[in-house]
């Protein structure tokens, strides 16, 4: 996957790296010289006296070196371009692909997790290709270019390198493959940290309210430990590289000055040529140390690279259709027929044999006991879920072959749980309409009897909203939830259950000014309260999946005795008359 990952989205970098090749093979073969020059110059400079030698061969040593320097900082310039613009792109991708995930998709990844793939598992692969853009390329030129200077300067001495490259290859690899399950194990307890974290974040009023906050510390403590004792086992394994690595280094180095002695000693080498002969060998054991350290980031780098591909190769379940249907037939319409849904999993569907019509200048209400099914009818109209059996059409037209952007144009939906983005109330309700003047947001307002609390705020339609709408309360979220929708204009009108914070004098208020202003539009309304649809055109009562019974409200207090009970619970059944 790492592979495939890297050739995807690096292809259109091609010019980059090959710049970074060019420039790392200049340093290269900079490198590569410079110890033969001073060779030369303890040789033939100061062994013979030749300070005009010395001095011209000095300064094209320093002339090299300044090529080298150039090089480099060029090769780390486009890596690191190359390197972010990667980064970039698959952080994109896999944003893009979360974007079209329906919720049976984000439920089995989880947010966490999807979190940390787009952020700590791209840096992890991103970090891979800036290393092998400034050491990768430059490693096997260094080591293959150095065995052969070193062969060049003496041949006997060679036998010390066939001895230490493969001790040095064997010991980090031994550490490497020590470390390859921790690594995986890591990117697990990240993932745990993110969890526990979030869910801390967004519930910190229950914790409180409930005198949670020790009990909750202690889960942030366990996953936190956890993950910081897989990293400190890592990081043991990685401190053991550099001692090993600098063992084989001077034990080798001894050898060669050893030996090496010997032979300066018999006049089969001189001195200059001895000294090329350790930089070399230098050079080559770090090309091998810079191999170690891009193997070190090759398998987390490789575990996190599979985790984003399980996200890119993840088909959404709800997927756009191949040839979409951009007119309508019946504009505002919604019909079920015959729907059938289950979870996957699930033993027993959601929803059994479901079939109703919802049509424009009509309210229809669903109404039923917990666990019903009536959240997931609403996301079945939203194309959230597609249904396993049935068809639900919208505007005429089955929602699988409708044009997303059409279905969209078409919907507005106030969720059950109401969320808002930080920013401003202006921003937060021209989410609906981008185009939408303060007059006409004012008009949403005053429709979502918003208006009152907004003109008390400090900046008014300029004034902040925290994210999640945190520092407004629940029933001004609500509300600011429906101005938002009623920006948009759509033909349907969506609540779920999103008349649940707001008292019943604002509650009757609000249905009464959306029956003013949008009383042409198609609103299906999903409550647990009898008061919010007891005007509705249309009530379907739901038990178990299923349409038990439907009718207008005082047709189903004869007709329907789950429902009598329901209104039973909450009103007398002579004030519900």
């Amino acid at each position: 996957m790492l592979m495939k990952l890297l050739t995807r989205y690096l292809r259109p970098y091609l010019a980059l790296l090959l710049a970074v090749v060019v420039f790392q093979l200049a340093q290269s073969i900079a490198s590569l010289y410079l110890p033969t020059l001073n060779a030369d110059i303890i040789d033939d400079g100061v062994a013979t006296g030749d300070t005009g030698f010395i001095i011209s061969t000095g300064g094209l040593m320093l002339a090299i070196t300044g090529v080298q320097i150039a090089c480099a900082i060029a090769a780390v310039y486009f890596g690191a371009r190359a390197a972010m613009a990667f980064g970039r792109d698959v952080r994109a991708a896999v944003f893009r692909r979360v974007a079209d995930f329906s919720e049976q998709e984000v439920s089995r990844f989880t947010a966490p997790s999807l979190i940390t793939r787009t952020t700590n598992d791209v840096q992890q692969v991103q970090m891979l290709v800036l290393m092998s853009c400034t050491m990768l390329v430059s490693a096997p030129i260094l080591a293959i270019g150095g065995v052969i200077m070193a062969l060049r300067e003496d041949l006997v001495l060679s036998w010390i390198m066939v001895v230490a490259v493969p001790v040095l290859l064997v010991a980090v690899g031994l550490i490497i493959w020590r470390m390859v399950p921790l690594f995986q194990s890591m990117q697990q307890r990240v993932d745990a940290v993110n969890r526990v974290l979030r869910e801390q974040l967004t519930g910190i009023r229950v914790i409180r309210a409930f005198v949670r906050e020790g009990v909750e510390s202690e889960r942030f403590d366990e996953a936190n430990d956890a993950l910081t004792d897989t990293a400190l086992r890592a990081g043991r394994l990685f401190a053991l590289v550099f001692p090993v690595v600098l063992l084989v280094l001077n034990v080798s180095s001894v050898a060669v000055l050893w030996f090496g002695a010997f032979r300066i000693e018999d006049g089969s080498m001189q001195v200059g040529a001895l000294v090329a002969f350790l930089s070399y060998l230098v050079q080559i054991l770090m090309a091998v140390m810079m191999s170690t350290m891009i193997a070190f980031l090759l398998p987390r780098a490789a575990v996190s690279a599979r985790r984003i591909g399980e996200v890119l190769e993840t088909s959404p379940t709800v997927a756009d259709p191949e040839r979409p249907v951009t007119a309508l037939t019946s504009p505002g319409t919604v019909e079920f027929a015959d729907v059938e849904f289950s979870y996957p999993g699930a033993e027993q569907p959601v929803l059994h044999d479901l079939s109703f019509v919802a049509r424009p200048g009509e309210t229809t209400a669903i109404i039923g006991a917990t666990g019903a099914g009536k959240t997931t009818i609403v996301n079945l109209i939203a194309r959230l879920f597609d249904a396993t059996d049935g068809t639900v059409r919208v505007g005429g037209v089955d929602v699988r072959e409708l044009d997303p952007d059409v279905l969209n144009a078409q919907l507005a939906l106030v969720p059950q749980k109401p969320y808002l983005f930080a920013g401003t109330v202006g921003s937060t309700l021209r989410y609906g309409d981008p185009d939408a003047t303060d007059a006409e947001l004012w008009d949403v307002l005053e429709t979502a009897q918003a208006r009152d609390f907004v003109a008390a705020m400090p900046g008014q339609l300029d004034a902040p909203i925290a994210q999640g709408g945190t520092n407004v309360s629940g029933g001004q979220r609500q509300r600011l939830s429906i101005a938002r929708a009623l920006a948009k204009h759509p033909s349907v009108y969506l609540f779920d259950d999103s008349f649940s914070a707001l008292d019943t004098a604002t509650d009757a208020r609000l249905r009464q000014a959306l029956a003013n202003t949008v009383g042409d539009a198609t609103m299906i309304i999903v409550a647990q309260r009898v008061a919010t649809i007891v005007n509705a055109d249309r009530i379907l009562v739901v038990e178990d999946g299923r349409i038990t019974a439907q009718g207008t409200h005082h047709e189903l207090l004869e007709t329907s005795a789950a429902y009598a009970e329901i209104v039973e619970s909450q009103l007398s059944l002579e004030d519900a008359a």
